[in-house]
């Protein structure tokens, strides 16, 4: 039972946080909601598969394995989380109150801000690629893994501590996780990490963790809780601290 629980929650992470192939089955969206664990293992898988050009680093001239891989992140994770980062962006500039920042949240219209942000999600993305392509390659690999299990844990961690404000994609997680369901995959996560090396690596991961927080801090205190928006935000800010983390740390270290 157990074991057919997790494939589930698997099937369910891998179809929501990817565009991989997946096979899906009645059920594996409400496994998913309420194992928040599923989280950092997507991020394992979809990390992987998006560090594949950084294998290249060694060989290829900086920018085109920066390139590659800023392609194939969003070939395996798909670019819906960045309408998060968009709608983010509008209710970042707008003026007014809690329930105008909603209005603003929830508005299919694209404003300056959302250009804005996106623009410079995309290219932070871009220029931590590039960051890493600079480094051995094995050390490339590993730190865009780790960006990738940081940025997932991060979201697992909104899930079961966060508030949602309305009905809607968010509430669906944080009523469905609890804190006791983040223990797990956070003890896992960040031994892991511990016991990285690179050390990066270890900074990597947690960059990743506090870059998903910044958008919910935000969303907490400016609009009342997190929504769905927000957890896609979280997502791709969340890479990019990361990614920004481990270069710096391999910079320095």
């Amino acid at each position: 039972m157990v074991v057919r629980r997790w494939l589930r929650a698997t099937r369910g992470a891998l179809g929501f946080l990817t565009r991989l192939p997946v096979d899906h089955r009645d059920g594996d969206w409400d496994a998913f909601r309420s194992t928040p664990a599923a989280f950092p293992l997507v991020g394992l898988v979809a990390g992987t598969l998006a560090a594949v050009p950084l294998l290249a680093a060694d060989v290829l001239m900086s920018p085109v394995v920066a390139f590659g891989y800023l392609l194939t992140v969003y070939a395996v994770t798909g670019i819906h989380h960045l309408d998060g980062v968009a709608d983010l962006g509008d209710a970042l500039v707008v003026h007014g109150d809690v329930d105008r920042r909603r209005e603003v949240l929830k508005d299919t219209t694209t404003g300056v801000g959302a250009i804005l942000a996106v623009a410079i999600t995309i290219s932070g993305l871009a220029l931590g690629g590039l960051g890493l392509a600079a480094l051995p390659a094995l050390t490339a690999v590993t730190v865009a893994i780790g960006t990738e299990v940081g940025s997932k844990l991060g979201m697992a961690t909104m899930a079961c501590f966060g508030r949602a404000p309305y009905e809607g994609m968010g509430q669906q997680f944080t009523q469905a996780s609890t804190p006791g369901g983040w223990l797990v995959p956070a003890a896992l996560v960040l031994s892991a990490a511990a016991l990285a090396w690179p050390r990066p690596v270890a900074l990597a991961v947690c960059g990743g963790v506090a870059g998903v927080c910044l958008p919910w801090y935000w969303a907490t205190r400016h609009l009342g809780g997190i929504n769905g928006d927000i957890f896609g935000a979280a997502n791709e800010l969340g890479r990019v601290a990361g990614l920004h983390a481990g270069v710096i740390a391999w910079t320095l270290l």
